[in-house]
């Protein structure tokens, strides 16, 4: 009886595809896609990493991953620019704790700028879901988070090739379109609504949402958001915008 018991058990986890030896398993797997095109400065370059590194290791988000089913994250940090500039500043690191937050936060914002040329949006997201595909590691969902000041795509993979492609392989993708640049700023950095286009053209998949930043300090309350509403699987559903306006003291978000 024992041996049916265990030939069985055998069996169906060969059916329901048990991860590989060696893999990992976690609640969710994380690729932030981050811009570094032309258009974006090396400050910009900057005030997006300094704003992934305060988020990922608030404890507001590190509370939301010890409250995870698995109490860990996978996530990597990649900067796009034209078709050939997909750089992966930093490669698949475990986050479980503080600790693991800081070494990722660390590593970012120390590591130099790679990543140039026209937009490639469609370029990019193929290089996120190859990341997710090629790694040992198992996430209950699989997540691009892409954040850039333009929804235009000037070469490489076309943008609803790339994002039908990570649909269909049970990857969600959220944007984060930056509307105002930090110094100087005169409004919007395109002229077109940059947030419809990120709905229109870039997210994809169940409860895939945009959430805006206007300068340094919604941007990093934008991924610090973000990442809790997906290290919680609360994405809100249909493409909603998660806008956030700046107020006396402290920005409050607008829902």
């Amino acid at each position: 009886m024992t041996l049916r018991f265990f030939c069985l058990a055998c069996f169906l986890a060969f059916l329901t595809g048990t991860p590989a030896r060696g893999a990992e398993d976690v609640d969710v797997e994380i690729v932030f896609l981050a811009d570094s095109s032309g258009s974006i400065d090396s400050a910009e370059t900057a005030f997006q990493r300094q704003g992934h590194a305060l988020a990922i290791t608030h404890p507001e988000v590190v509370s939301a991953i010890r409250a995870g089913f698995l109490q860990k994250i996978a996530v990597a940090y990649v900067e796009w620019g034209d078709m050939e500039h997909q750089d992966i500043v930093v490669p698949w690191t475990i986050i479980d704790g503080p600790e693991s937050a800081k070494a990722f936060a660390d590593q970012l914002v120390a590591a130099p700028r790679r990543a140039f040329g026209y937009n490639a949006i469609g370029s990019a997201l193929a290089a996120g879901q190859r990341l997710i595909q090629s790694n040992d590691i198992r996430g209950t969902r699989m997540v691009l988070d892409l954040s850039g000041d333009s929804a235009n795509s000037w070469d490489g993979i076309p943008i609803q090739t790339a994002r039908d492609a990570a649909v269909a392989a049970g990857m969600v993708i959220n944007g984060l379109p930056i509307l105002c640049r930090e110094k100087n700023c005169g409004g919007r950095p395109v002229t077109y609504d940059l947030e419809k286009a990120y709905e229109e053209r870039i997210i994809g998949g169940p409860g895939a949402f945009v959430i805006t930043a206007k300068d340094r300090e919604s941007f990093e309350r934008a991924v610090r958001r973000k990442l809790i509403l997906e290290i919680a699987g609360l994405n809100p559903p249909g493409k909603v915008r998660l806008g956030f306006a700046r107020q006396a003291g402290a920005g409050a978000p607008i829902r």
